[in-house]
């Protein structure tokens, strides 16, 4: 039988797929924790050499660029918070993890969150539900053995969530996922109508390094906006949300961000955000919990 194209689809059919998952309830809080007037969760992915091995590519040039997130972006970052006393969320494949064991200890160290993102970046979406079970049933179980405690929040690489990980991240017990984008405030995740309790903290292109500062050798992506631009357009993004008094999330990763004249435009925007008054800096794990009693 030939399979139906989209405007073949009885109403049965394009319902189903838009509420397979749904944003439910909103889970915006009536005020922050002492009164701020806005949250703010900081967040790092950090892929390094996973990127070009999800894709087999195995040569030195390309695993140097991730390696460089690790070697020089990941300990930049960490300084940068520890300047600022930001808590952080890193979001970590697991193949990460464990080529750079002492990187996870560090951020523990720290008192910032390790949560998933996977096992080596893979595409969910390219994957049988089985293959991404296991993937992810692998990855926080690593994670859990790095770390010293279990992930209690997913990133899907890629942002790639496809039609099983919700019901993955169910079974996997997790109190919130970062990767849809139906909001700015974070909201209940509902999986065919139904509420599941799960938290969504929502991710944005806007709010991400990689679109503005990534760089294919061989293809047409380049770094066409300057760093102290990319860092306007969220320095207006917190504004917004301080003004709304909502949340503003962020997400970066220490082999994008991390090199120094991008550093510098970070630092420009804590500083901004710094200079106001009630911020409240929180990992995305406390942001989950925080919402889910008090919305």
């Amino acid at each position: 039988m030939t399979e139906q194209q989209p405007w073949q689809w009885d109403e049965q059919t394009w319902r189903g797929h838009v509420e397979r998952v749904r944003a439910g309830r909103s889970l915006r809080p009536r005020t922050w924790p002492g009164g701020a007037r806005v949250a703010v969760a900081l967040s790092f992915d950090s892929d390094h050499e996973t990127i070009p091995l999800r894709d087999g590519e195995t040569s030195p040039g390309k695993l140097a660029q991730g390696e460089y997130g690790s070697r020089v972006g990941a300990p930049r970052v960490l300084r940068l918070l520890e300047r600022f006393g930001v808590p952080a969320s890193f979001f970590m494949p697991a193949v990460s993890a464990l080529l750079h064991p002492e990187e996870v200890r560090g951020y523990v160290a720290a008192g910032h969150e390790v949560a998933m993102h996977g096992w080596i970046h893979e595409r969910n979406m390219l994957l049988e539900p089985a293959q991404e079970r296991e993937l992810a049933l692998r990855a926080a179980d690593t994670l859990e053995r790095l770390a010293g405690t279990r992930p209690v929040g997913i990133r899907t690489p890629s942002w790639d969530f496809s039609d099983h990980t919700l019901a993955i991240t169910r079974e996997l017990g997790l109190t919130y996922d970062s990767s849809l984008m139906a909001d700015d405030e974070p909201y209940e995740l509902l999986a065919g109508g139904e509420p599941t309790g799960i938290v969504e903290i929502p991710v944005e292109w806007i709010r991400d390094d990689a679109p503005y500062l990534m760089m294919e050798r061989y293809g047409s992506l380049r770094p066409y906006t300057p760093p102290r631009e990319v860092a306007g357009i969220w320095r207006d993004e917190f504004d917004a949300a301080h003004a709304e008094g909502g949340l503003f999330q962020l997400t970066m990763h220490p082999h994008i961000i991390g090199h120094r004249s991008r550093m510098a435009a970070l630092t420009e925007l804590l500083e901004h955000i710094d200079a106001h008054e009630g911020v409240w800096y929180a990992t995305h794990a406390q942001i989950a919990d925080y919402v889910l009693e008090h919305a």
